[in-house]
C-alpha cells in the first residue's frame, strides 16, 4: 500500500463510518480502504467501546483521507473546508444537492455544510480563472458574494459586463 505524503484526518464523534459511506457514494473514483478498531489500550484512553471503529482510510476522487471516531471533543468549523473543483454547472448542481441533503446547510458563496458538519466549497473551475483576471475579478466577486450555490452562467455574464 502506498501512503500519500499528506493525508487530511477528519475527526468525527462516532459516525465516521456513516460519513465515509456517504462521501464515497457521492464522488466518482472513490473507495473505502482499511478500517482499524479500538483495542483495549486505545479504547480506555479515548473512552470509546473496544472493537468499535477507530479509523477508516478512504479516497474521494483519488484523494486519500482518514476518518477518526475520536469522540465529541472536537467539532468541524468553517476554518477548514474541502474545495471541490467542478467542470460545469451540472456537476455543481449534483454535488450541491448531494452534500447539502438530509440536514446539510447551504451557506453562501458556494459554501455548504454537510449533515456531519463538514464544510465544503463547490466551485466551477472557471471561477478561479475569472477571479485571477484583473479585468473581471471585481465584477465576478460582486456577483459571487450574492450567491449561495454558484451559478457559472451568471458569473461568466458578470465577468463580461
Amino acid at each position: 500500500m502506498v501512503i500519500q505524503k499528506i493525508t487530511p484526518c477528519l475527526w468525527f464523534d462516532d459516525n465516521a463510518e456513516a460519513a465515509v459511506k456517504f462521501y464515497t457514494s457521492i464522488f466518482k473514483n472513490s473507495k473505502i480502504g482499511s478500517v482499524t478498531r479500538y483495542g483495549d489500550a486505545a479504547a480506555k484512553v479515548a473512552g470509546r467501546p473496544k472493537g468499535s471503529v477507530m479509523t477508516i482510510r478512504f479516497q474521494l476522487d483519488g484523494q486519500e483521507f482518514l476518518a477518526l471516531n475520536g469522540g465529541p471533543i472536537f467539532k468541524f468549523t468553517e476554518a477548514v473546508s474541502l474545495i471541490v473543483n467542478c467542470e460545469n454547472q451540472k456537476e455543481v448542481d449534483e454535488l450541491w444537492a448531494a452534500l447539502s441533503a438530509d440536514g446539510g446547510q447551504e451557506v453562501e458563496c458556494g459554501w455548504l455544510k454537510d449533515k456531519f458538519g463538514l464544510s465544503w466549497q463547490i466551485v466551477p473551475t472557471a471561477v478561479s480563472t475569472m477571479i485571477e483576471d484583473p479585468q473581471k475579478s471585481d465584477k465576478v466577486m460582486a456577483a459571487l458574494l450574492k450567491m449561495t450555490k454558484l451559478d457559472l452562467n451568471a458569473l461568466q455574464q458578470a465577468g463580461q459586463s
